[in-house]
């Protein structure tokens, strides 16, 4: 009888043990993972800016203009030009510029550097002209 008791004693050990080892791996991948989705939400900040020029050619022209994802403008253009002043957000930036008659867009490639960039309308289409600057706020 005391060898039956001895088996259950090691089975018990044995378990109780791989029970540890289980809880252990459990909170080792937990701790894991919310460290880097804290390094992961952390926003990166840039000190290169964007300075957009919306010209007056495009007076009486509804467009919208993004960045990425992000939307800057939505209006009918008035007969001023319009200046925009961007912090650059994100390691690669495309500006588009749409028509909202038309649904045309016209997408651009930003310099991560920061830059200054002029949008205007010739013969009917939409043409950004994109100058070096030096991106750093004044």
């Amino acid at each position: 009888m005391s060898k039956s008791i001895d088996s259950n004693k090691q089975f018990m050990i044995g378990n109780g043990l791989l029970a540890f080892g289980v809880f252990f791996i459990v909170f080792l991948f937990l701790y894991l993972g919310s460290r880097s989705q804290r390094k992961e939400g952390q926003a990166e900040a840039f000190s290169d800016k964007y300075i957009l020029t919306l010209d007056n050619s495009l007076a009486g022209d509804s467009l919208s203009v993004y960045i990425n994802d992000s939307l800057l403008l939505n209006q009918t253009m008035k007969e001023s030009s319009v200046r925009l002043l961007i912090n650059r957000f994100a390691e690669e930036s495309m500006l588009m510029v749409v028509d909202n008659h038309t649904e045309e867009i016209t997408p651009f490639n930003l310099n991560p550097k920061g830059s200054e960039v002029s949008v205007e309308k010739k013969n009917g289409k939409i043409f950004i002209l994109e100058t070096e600057g030096d991106g750093k706020s004044k």
